[in-house]
């Protein structure tokens, strides 16, 4: 098995392997590009093709934009990012359709060793250069979110449907569908209800 086999399936890998390397530092240069490029530039929407060939139907993203591959993350349709959107998809990434992200947005699939004897870098003679272990876990985000701005979602966590995430929020455990969610750690407060919608707010029309 090659080292971004054991990348995409959550096993300890090495980071600096050459070929997997390769792979990342084509995307960067992607991501630099499109940030240099007006947001009403036709050609944005070639790079995001570039960037997330595995998105489907409209995407929107400001700028700013940073991932780790870009490669290895689904993006439904009708999605909006705010600016500094970070995807760090060393494992998949899975966003559902219709969901809506404010400024600052992270989302975090590496891992690296709690103790710093695995953690800190070694000497790899294959390489002939430092390097460290790494391993990641998934992440998913299901149809209908809106993610608040600087919201951060840590490895391994599934975002169920219909969920609404509160600005600041740092989400380490999964969210199920419909909730209203928000804290450090991020915590299920309630259902999101009819009671909730915006026609019942007489203040707002």
């Amino acid at each position: 098995m090659s080292e971004y086999e054991k990348m995409l399936q959550g096993k300890i890998y090495n980071p600096c392997d050459p070929k997997t390397n390769k792979i990342a530092h084509e995307q960067h240069k992607l991501v630099m590009d499109y940030n240099k490029l007006c947001d009403t530039d036709p050609k944005r929407k070639e790079l995001i093709d570039k960037i997330f060939p595995l998105h489907k139907g409209v995407i929107y993203i400001q700028g700013n934009l940073y991932v780790d591959y870009g490669i290895h993350t689904k993006i439904g349709n009708n999605f909006y990012a705010n600016n500094g959107l970070t995807i760090l998809d060393v494992c998949p990434v899975e966003i559902g359709d219709n969901c809506f992200f404010g400024p600052n947005v992270s989302l975090y699939t590496p891992l690296h060793p709690l103790r710093y004897q695995e953690r800190n870098q070694y000497y790899d003679e294959n390489i002939k250069r430092y390097t460290d272990m790494e391993y990641g876990s998934p992440i998913k985000i299901g149809d209908n979110c809106w993610l608040g701005g600087n919201v951060v979602v840590l490895p391994g966590v599934t975002i169920g449907s219909g969920c609404v995430i509160g600005a600041g929020s740092v989400v380490t455990h999964d969210i199920p569908d419909n909730y209203l969610a928000y804290g450090n750690p991020c915590k299920a407060i309630r259902l999101i209800t009819e009671e909730d919608s915006i026609y019942k707010n007489k203040n707002l029309w």
